[in-house]
């Protein structure tokens, strides 16, 4: 690697102590905790979703205080304009001159960190307007490119209950979603100490553990952790038998009605990556594939009506796929 062995043990130390200056706040959620930070380290966004009052703002909120970087939040409502989001031109004097000109104000999308709270309650017009930033990195604007300050980071929610007034996501602005985290109810245990530690008088305070650069060296040391050719191929194998029409899976043929991509099998790899990473390894191992193929694939496969009608998730899809698809005789 081009890092130098001590530089790199400082790094991973440091997602470690990320991972704790959260926890200080966040009660449980060990491992969406770990995914999103998962997604961070991969350079991709995430799509968090959990019925009301599951901290999921909070989480992202702590996120951006143990990162030190720029944050903002936006509030996604029926009336959101993409300006709103983008930005818009104004018009503005030089009191030198008296000559009157436009200029670029940016919106909220020109921070590291942006929470896209409740994404689903927007028009599609405004929903579209995430999709260049979240693809490219970049908004246009009167034919204009701004590039967006790296790193770039969208946290989006949405609410599973009350549809009535939603706009779901289509499936092409769902796929630029590196992994979909769904969060559950805490344990009896974790809710009796939530309960504590929230209705006290005792504030806790989140240190910055990490910054732009250091971010960015994560990332791109992610990039260099070593995945075998055999694991290659079973990523590969994995992600073709998703597709009902190249599949010799039962099970897929008869509730899915769309396969995943490529796209997610570069997600499955990259975040598998990220994973060895995190715990301290320069080499992906089967588990990371596997533990991994849960967020990455739950919004690229697309389930039929039977499997709607009958209540079959993705992940159960996921499930069998993991233990029908044959692992490589060097797996480790």
């Amino acid at each position: 690697m081009d890092n130098s062995e001590s530089n790199v043990k400082t790094l991973i130390s440091k997602i470690s102590l990320l991972k704790g200056e959260i926890q200080k706040v966040i009660v449980g959620q060990d491992q969406i905790i770990e995914e999103m930070l998962i997604a961070l380290m991969a350079g991709g966004h995430c799509l968090l979703e959990g019925v009301p009052g599951l901290a999921k703002t909070l989480m992202v909120r702590t996120l951006s205080q143990a990162l030190d970087l720029s944050f903002r939040r936006i509030q996604f409502t029926p009336d959101l304009m993409p300006t709103d989001i983008v930005g818009t031109e104004i018009l503005e004097e030089d009191h030198a001159t008296g000559k009157r000109f436009f200029k670029f104000n940016k919106g909220p999308l020109f921070a590291n960190i942006v929470l896209a709270d409740e994404v689903n309650r927007t028009p599609p017009k405004t929903q579209s307007a995430l999709l260049e930033a979240m693809q490219e990195f970049e908004v246009t604007y009167g034919g204009q490119t701004y590039p967006l300050d790296r790193p770039f980071f969208i946290l989006a929610t949405q609410n599973p209950i009350e549809q009535a007034g939603t706009y779901p996501l289509p499936e092409a602005q769902l796929d630029r979603f590196l992994l979909y985290i769904k969060i559950g109810y805490p344990t009896a245990v974790e809710e009796a100490q939530i309960l504590s530690s929230t209705t006290g008088s005792k504030k806790v305070v989140v240190n910055p553990i990490i910054g732009a650069e250091d971010i960015k060296q994560l990332q791109a040391l992610t990039r260099e952790v070593s995945i075998s050719d055999d694991l290659i191929s079973y990523v590969s194998e994995f992600i073709r038998s998703t597709r009902p029409d190249t599949t010799t899976v039962s099970f897929v043929k008869e509730w899915v009605r769309w396969g995943a991509g490529p796209r997610a099998g570069q997600a499955l790899i990259l975040t598998a990556k990220a994973r060895a990473l995190f715990h301290g390894r320069y080499a992906v191992i089967m588990e990371d594939l596997q533990t991994m193929a849960y967020p990455v694939l739950r919004h690229r496969v697309l389930m039929n009506f039977k499997a709607e009608a009958e209540n079959v998730s993705s992940d159960q899809v996921t499930a069998e796929l993991v233990k029908a698809v044959a692992r490589p005789k060097t797996d480790i």
